[in-house]
């Protein structure tokens, strides 16, 4: 694998492709605090935390970034407490970099009696019903006193479906919080990133990617995706939208997904990415395998003395057998969620790692195939 030592010389922001397969890419992307190697799957941890997980498990596990969530942590404990306890990152004990959202889908998903306008979004929060309001230069100061490494620019999440006249007023907006939060960033070590948005139409895509792009920036972001479209038009729609962006700049996909999903985009030339999904279906019994995914509930795992995945070397897979997973959860103990996200964690980190070898021993085709015919049926039929 390429990091260490080549990296010692890279400069805060400095994005260097090592190697590409097709539109695949094997990368490093250089932050305030220390490199983070590419394709990366990024552990959601939404109020300073991922759940059910301490931030010496993520480490073990190989995680690089932790995603905090600039909503939650406004409301609760508030940016300024977190800044008086020294930023995100003491306060967490998290020590790599930390990526904070712009609070623009939480706003879009949870808050209450939404009012939009030119300067932000006048909302109530989903804890107390209390209103708030965030602009722009709100959420730049909020991820600066968090002490954001990657600060996500200001944006207006789409629904889906959307008619043309929306998504064209979503773009213009977005484009224009864009230069707004770029010219109120000004805490040095944290790289902006600008959101590309556009609904689920290539045309409207790439007029905002010519947009949000021609903003120089450190970094660039797909976001609207997963808002409740069908999966395909994102499968259909990443390859014509991803090799187009910037080749020198890391590109991000917010919010996607699965195992599928993941390879699907690494494929289409995706570097970053980010979702609840491994440790929210842990908490349901879901668990993802090199076999395919596993309903720890099942009966047929009640006397089931073998490990979750054969391929896994994580700490439930090396300790726990099925039978004993399937009765922490049927008997809703807290073990059953941490050994469940432990495990998915570590595959998606497994993923990536594995992901990241094969672009840079140029075998990546072959790698992809062989995860798709191991993911494919089962994420279809479940």
């Amino acid at each position: 694998m390429l990091d260490g030592n080549s990296n010692s010389t890279m400069a805060l922001g400095e994005f260097k492709v090592h190697k590409t397969e097709g539109n695949a890419r094997r990368a490093t992307l250089m932050t305030a605090h220390g490199p983070v190697q590419t394709p990366v799957f990024m552990a959601v941890g939404t109020k300073a935390t991922v759940k059910a997980m301490t931030p010496e498990e993520l480490k073990e596990c190989g995680t690089q970034v932790v995603l905090g969530n600039t909503y939650h942590l406004h409301l609760r404990p508030g940016e300024k407490t977190i800044a008086k306890m020294g930023g995100l990152h003491k306060f967490m004990n998290w020590h790599g970099p930390i990526l904070t959202d712009s609070g623009g889908f939480q706003i879009f998903s949870l808050s209450q009696l939404r009012k939009m306008s030119e300067e932000g979004v006048e909302f109530r929060s989903h804890i107390d019903g209390a209103k708030h309001f965030i602009s722009p230069e709100k959420s730049m100061e909020i991820q600066m006193d968090l002490g954001s490494d990657i600060i996500m620019a200001f944006d207006e999440c789409l629904k889906y479906p959307a008619t043309e006249e929306e998504i064209n007023k979503s773009m213009a907006l977005t484009y224009r919080w864009l230069l707004r939060s770029k010219a109120a960033m000004t805490r040095k070590e944290s790289l902006l990133f600008g959101i590309v948005q556009g609904g689920l139409s290539l045309e409207h895509r790439l007029k905002s990617m010519e947009q949000i792009c021609s903003v120089d920036l450190p970094g660039y972001a797909l976001g609207g995706f997963s808002v409740g479209e069908p999966i395909h038009l994102m499968h259909e729609l990443l390859p014509q939208v991803a090799p187009k962006m910037p080749a020198n700049k890391p590109r991000y996909l917010m919010g996607v997904g699965t195992p599928m999903d993941l390879i699907i985009a690494i494929d289409s030339g995706i570097d970053m990415f980010d979702c609840v999904i491994p440790t929210r279906v842990a908490r349901n019994g879901t668990i993802y395998t090199w076999q395919g995914k596993v309903s720890i509930k099942r009966n047929e795992y009640r006397e089931d003395p073998s490990a979750l995945d054969p391929e896994c070397d994580c700490y439930t897979c090396t300790n726990y057998s099925k039978a004993y997973l399937r009765h922490l959860f049927l008997s809703g103990e807290i073990l059953s969620s941490r050994l469940n996200t432990i495990h998915n964690i570590h595959f998606y980190m497994q993923l990536m790692e594995r992901a990241r070898q094969a672009i840079s021993e140029g075998r990546w085709e072959a790698f992809r195939n062989d995860c798709l015919t191991r993911f494919v049926k089962k994420e279809r039929s479940t």
